[in-house]
């Protein structure tokens, strides 16, 4: 009988061919859809930041849609996963490629057909979505991939996961809508966002503390400690919300101030339940939904001119 299939860490798959192929539920697994959401909604708000109206764009949209989740958001879980492959033995030793559902070096093959779509799909929706694309692409393998692997360092990791997931796909959705580089107020909303997103990322480090200290990776949790990364996070995530409160009253729309004003103040409710008990805190397990709703609140700015909405 031949053996059964075990985790080959790229080497020869040793069970019968059919097995040495995974199968679409494992690479569907590979691409985490439960981490597309993010940067689909920053795209979102990336488009109606741009204040332009939809009209027969829907097609040209939805593809965007399908670029910054499925695709360069799917790509990066792949790359991660690739490379994180003995990190996830300890940690998550049911994700496909440590459980042998991902056999032999399909998981660098899919996250590389994957980088291929990607880059694709952006050169088709236009120069500056292309561009984007690209910088995401490139930090998605810098922060998995030697001989950077950002994420060894928790404030660089961090910092290129917050872009990817929030600044990026808000930038992309706006340039694609204007097909030119987004106004100053778009990108200033997303950097802020990012920024805030760096400490989204932090809370997440905290399901692999003990993978992590094994395995040299320094993330915020194992180089500061869980209380005291907890706090950092809270505060990185709470003070570009602040600004942005601040930057919308600056530019006159007080009821978008007020409605993020009021999400950050649920948010920070959150947290003071977050920082009694750090240690026993799962990624998952705050709604995301105040912070959400705050980047919607804050791109919806751009839509309360007399022009109307659409």
């Amino acid at each position: 009988m031949p053996s059964a299939l075990v985790y080959t860490h790229g080497r020869s798959c040793r069970s019968p061919a059919s097995q040495c192929s995974p199968r679409s539920s494992a690479v569907v697994a590979l691409l985490k859809p439960i981490t597309w959401f993010a940067p689909m909604w920053a795209f979102g708000c990336g488009v109606i930041s741009s204040g332009l109206p939809l009209a027969d764009r829907w097609p040209v949209v939805m593809a965007g849609v399908l670029l910054a989740g499925p695709l360069v958001c799917g790509m990066s879980q792949a790359v991660n996963d690739w490379y994180d492959r003995d990190v996830d033995a300890i940690n998550e030793p049911d994700r496909p490629i440590p459980s042998g559902r991902m056999p032999g070096r399909w998981g660098l093959f899919v996250a590389l057909l994957w980088t291929a779509l990607s880059l694709t799909v952006g050169a088709l929706l236009g120069p500056w979505v292309l561009g984007a694309a690209l910088v995401a692409v490139a930090l998605a393998w810098a922060y998995s991939a030697p001989p950077l692997r950002l994420k060894r360092n928790g404030w660089w990791g961090n910092a290129a996961v917050g872009a990817c997931y929030e600044g990026l796909p808000w930038f992309t959705g706006a340039a694609l809508m204007a097909a030119a580089l987004p106004d100053a107020p778009a990108l200033i909303l997303a950097a802020l966002y990012s920024i805030g997103a760096h400490g989204i990322m932090t809370l997440n480090d905290f399901k692999s503390v003990d993978g992590d200290r094994r395995m040299n990776i320094r993330s915020l949790p194992v180089a500061l400690g869980v209380a005291s990364a907890a706090r950092l996070a809270c505060v990185v995530m709470a003070v570009p919300q602040a600004m942005v409160v601040a930057l919308l009253i600056a530019w006159g729309q007080g009821i978008h101030a007020a409605l993020v004003g009021l999400l950050l103040f649920a948010q920070v409710l959150l947290m003071v339940r977050l920082l009694q008990a750090p240690a026993g805190w799962l990624p998952g397990t705050t709604p995301p939904e105040p912070r959400c709703m705050s980047l919607a609140c804050s791109s919806l700015r751009w839509r309360c001119e007399p022009t109307g909405w659409w």
